[in-house]
């Protein structure tokens, strides 16, 4: 296990404190045994039990946190997760760079390890045109898939994990490069804290992505509506502003919402991928290798 030092920031009116966390990594199951400690108290926990994350509480925590207490912020919780990804790049490999918050914050702890001297000798594939801003603006090598067509890791964050680490991505919109990049590396690092779990994928209820070409918009959302597989969603065209947003590769974004988690998204992943005029979805099934997960208890690194 890994011991870090986390500054947490106070409830409003208390000081800054300071948080011991604890990573624990877990193959197979899921029963972590982290804690957090602050000012003598007991932070609860997160777990996955019978297919299902579940919440748990340690006996004498408090729903309102007292002055002693310290919360973790969900920037802070993103951080300590991408900063733990980051350990699994090595010097010398060849490296995917997610897109989305999360990733930022791993995209600059490489860029930082690259200026100290700490790696040296990688070279970093972008997801996205805001991602290979940022890895620029750093001074991190840069490749295409097409110059790099191996890699050995990819970080990334995700909308939505379930207990098998299938995953949602895309609500950032750069969701079919992001699984190029991903499925072209050696190993997938997902980065996300606990707020992006679920008992099953579109349990969130916020949105699952479907790009699509811009050519009859209309014609393909209403045959994703009208989908078996996806039965009840409500389908809507993303929008920026007064017009639909676009992609980084010129097409239109669909977005499915579900009052119920997918029953089954392999096979809803099959019938969206068959429609013409479809590019790419945001199931991310069977690929994340290791899911680093960040909570206010701790980090839980899980392994496929």
């Amino acid at each position: 296990m890994l011991a870090s030092s986390l500054r947490a920031k106070g409830c409003k009116g208390t000081t800054v404190a300071r948080a011991t966390a604890t990573t624990t990594t877990t193959t197979g199951g899921w029963t972590p045994r982290t804690t957090t400690r602050v000012a003598g108290s007991r932070a609860g926990g997160t777990s996955a039990k019978n297919g299902a994350w579940i919440r748990t509480s340690r006996r004498g925590a408090s729903r309102n946190q007292t002055a002693m207490s310290v919360q973790l912020s969900q920037d802070e919780l993103k951080k300590q997760a991408a900063w733990k990804a980051v350990e699994y790049v090595k010097s010398g490999m060849r490296v995917g760079l997610g897109t989305g918050s999360t990733a930022a914050f791993a995209v600059a702890r490489v860029g930082e390890l690259l200026s100290n001297g700490t790696l040296t000798d990688i070279v970093c594939v972008p997801t996205s045109v805001a991602t290979q801003q940022q890895a620029e603006s750093l001074g991190i090598p840069l490749a295409t898939l097409d110059e790099v067509p191996k890699l050995d890791v990819a970080i990334d964050g995700a909308d939505e994990v379930d207990p098998a680490l299938n995953v949602v991505k895309g609500r950032g919109g750069a969701l079919l490069r992001e699984k190029m990049v991903e499925m072209a590396s050696d190993s997938f690092v997902c980065i996300v804290d606990e707020t992006k779990l679920v008992s099953g994928l579109g349990g969130s209820k916020l949105a699952m992505p479907v790009e699509i070409v811009q050519f009859c918009w209309k014609y393909n959302l209403e045959r994703l509506r009208s989908l078996e597989e996806v039965a009840g969603c409500e389908a809507k065209l993303r929008m920026d502003g007064d017009a639909p947003y676009v992609t980084d590769n010129s097409n239109y974004i669909v977005d499915l919402y579900f009052e119920e988690p997918i029953k089954d998204s392999y096979a809803a992943a099959k019938a969206i991928s068959a429609l013409e005029g479809v590019v790419d979805h945001g199931l991310f099934l069977d690929m994340v290798t290791t899911c680093i997960i960040a909570g206010s208890d701790g980090v839980i690194v899980k392994e496929k």
